[in-house]
């Protein structure tokens, strides 16, 4: 598993590309690519589903890039590109298998996996603190906020230190302190300094190393950049959950496609569930609010529940005004009992706007306490525009968070991902009110089998008449894909959706 090292897919590796090339025929939104030629010569493969690639169109503004198999030992080199749906579960935008631990087969991966989502770019990704990785990052995704993932900083850091972790028990528990708690830069500086003093550490290079690197992993330097965390702990065996429980150390690749399969259905479910449980249930409102019940109405179960605990939390976290120059006010937000730890808040009357020195809306796209206690205090009764972050709401998967003045795409493949998108958005409109009502239902079922007839009769008339989705993914030397020539009918995206 050493760097560089070429890991043999075999056999396995075949298996995996037939079930990609089925995948295609049966689905023209299915995306895969093998770096190199046609036949399959054990370089690096990626996939992407057509949900996957429409779930980035919604959910695409953080993405986690995750390579445990590396450090984990994996006898599969098994990566995924994931993110958060509208409810904070994992959502997953595409996979790929890794030959070797060399710069460009990263490259190759993070450029065929934006190629496969339009060449749109993320806000921010995470990745595993790695060098050959970081270059990587740089050269696809330069305009991208790169962090580095702080679970992977301790893990390496108990290595790299394992003689202090065993000479001074209490070194871990300082050090994560130190990482977690600070809350300005001053106060992190100084806990650090005293934290080298305190264990007597002046020559070790790891913590130099990382020191060097505190902008890319320490919170308290990324809180101006969305990553969409919602304060979960993090896992200890990796960077995301997705295929937790799914894909581990022992998994071959002969398992991998039925695993991941089981993980996909799994969350798809969780999602339905709780879906189910946004629309069909109230929350208890915990004040008189009607900011609170403006936040029921628009956000999904879950995020509510967040911004919930913030309202509630105004109530101990009064506002002082110290500053009033005009339309910007500037308050001072603290705690009862802990008025060392204020944060500062500037309101602009005018527009409706604040900002707040714990950053904690830039940072997971929810208001925070310190926000809302001004609001209170300036009698803002409703939460302004700005503040409702479209991928944290119900509706989240109306439309798509791109630019809806974006030019229409020019590459066939592209347009063809689009429609095919477009059409089953629109299908699984009846599916979900469907299911609710037998009226609704035979309404429906009525309309999807009439224009499944018109579909037909257009189909009949020749190829002239038809879509134009006999199109496979590209043939270029780097991005190469192969599939048979298919037509997408409504027809089929309905049977699609309802599976």
């Amino acid at each position: 598993m050493s760097s560089g090292r070429e890991r043999a897919l075999g056999v396995g590796g075949q298996h995996v590309l037939d079930y990609l090339k089925r995948m295609q025929a049966e689905n023209p939104a299915f995306f895969y690519a093998v770096e190199g030629d046609d036949d399959y010569s054990g370089g690096n493969i990626f996939w992407a589903d057509a949900t996957a690639r429409m779930n980035y169109t919604h959910f695409g503004d953080a993405v986690t890039f995750d390579t445990t198999y590396r450090t984990n030992r994996h006898r599969v080199p098994f990566a995924s590109f994931t993110g958060l749906n509208h409810h904070g579960q994992p959502v997953l935008f595409g996979c790929a298998l890794i030959v070797n631990d060399l710069e460009s087969s990263f490259i190759w991966v993070l450029q065929t996996w934006l190629h496969s989502m339009a060449g749109r770019h993320p806000v921010s990704i995470t990745t595993d603190p790695d060098g050959v990785i970081q270059v990587a990052v740089s050269q696809v995704l330069p305009g991208t906020r790169h962090r580095f993932c702080k679970w992977g900083i301790f893990r390496d850091t108990q290595d790299k230190l394992a003689d202090l972790y065993q000479s001074h028990p209490t070194f871990e528990f300082e050090f994560k302190r130190c990482i977690n708690e600070a809350e300005t830069i001053d106060e992190f500086e100084a806990s650090w300094e005293s934290l080298l003093q305190r264990y007597y550490i002046t020559d070790k290079e790891w913590l130099q190393s990382i020191y060097s690197a505190r902008e890319q992993w320490v919170p308290l330097f990324m809180r101006d950049t969305f990553f969409g965390d919602l304060g979960l702990a993090e896992r200890s065996e990796g960077l995301n959950t997705f295929f937790d429980g799914y894909v581990n150390a022992s998994t071959t690749i002969q398992m991998l496609i039925k695993q991941c399969e089981k993980a996909v259905a799994n969350w798809h479910e969780k999602e339905l569930k709780a879906d189910y449980d946004t629309t069909n249930t109230s929350p208890v409102l915990k004040t008189p609010s009607p900011m609170e019940k403006q936040a029921a109405r628009l956000f999904t179960r879950r995020i509510f529940m967040k911004f919930q605990e913030e309202l509630v939390e105004t109530l101990a976290n009064p506002a002082t005004k110290i500053e009033d120059s005009g339309a910007v006010s500037t308050y001072r937000v603290a705690k009862y009992g802990e008025e060392r730890k204020a944060h500062t808040v500037s309101f602009n009357s005018f527009e409706m706007k604040a900002n707040c020195s714990c950053q904690m809306f830039e940072y997971t796209g929810i208001i925070c306490r310190h926000i809302l206690a001004v609001f209170r205090a300036e009698n803002v009764l409703t939460l302004p525009s700005q503040y409702i972050l479209k991928r944290w709401t119900r509706n989240a998967k109306i439309g798509s968070m791109t630019d809806e003045n974006a030019p229409e795409p020019t590459n066939p493949r592209e347009s063809l991902t689009v429609r095919y998108n477009n059409l089953r958005q629109e299908a699984i409109k009846y599916v979900e009110d469907g299911a609710k009502s037998i009226y609704i239902y035979n309404v429906a079922m009525d309309a999807l089998q009439e224009a499944a007839k018109k579909v037909a009769v257009l189909k009949n008339k020749g190829p002239g008449a038809a879509l134009d989705g006999n199109l496979a993914n590209g043939g270029s030397k780097e991005f190469h894909a192969s599939g048979e020539n298919h037509m997408l009918t409504f027809q089929s995206v309905v049977v699609n959706v309802m599976h």
